[in-house]
């Protein structure tokens, strides 16, 4: 089994999607560290899931208050997972600014050594 070391309090073989989203709510404003790919893949693809009902709610309902606080409630923890992803292929999380550039970043496979950021998460 692979002992995570970015978050101690969790013993992972897999990131799996259930897994990904508690480590990204129990590390809310965290911005150090290292994340692996599937942890913020999983991480996006629930916001989106979310996203996509609270709008879907905001068009029934009256008012657009719902997807507002979702968008909310999600930034901090997204913007940390991307952070923490760009640490774990040994940039910095500044390059989540760059445009498109950032995507390929994104999906890079994590750097196998230690780095800077921590030890390999995976």
């Amino acid at each position: 089994e692979i002992y995570s070391t970015n978050v101690p309090r969790y013993k992972v073989a897999m990131m799996d999607f259930q897994t990904a989203i508690q480590v990204c709510f129990s590390k809310y404003v965290e911005f150090t560290g290292r994340a692996r790919r599937s942890e913020y893949w999983f991480f996006v693809l629930f916001y989106a899931i979310v996203s996509s009902a609270a709008s879907i709610l905001d068009s029934v309902l009256p008012g657009d208050m719902l997807s507002n606080l979702v968008d909310l409630a999600f930034l901090l923890p997204l913007i940390g997972a991307a952070v923490r992803r760009m640490h774990d292929i040994g940039k910095s999380g500044w390059f989540i600014l760059i445009p498109i550039y950032n995507i390929v970043l994104l999906a890079t496979d994590s750097d196998p050594a230690p780095n800077q950021y921590g030890v390999p998460v995976k």
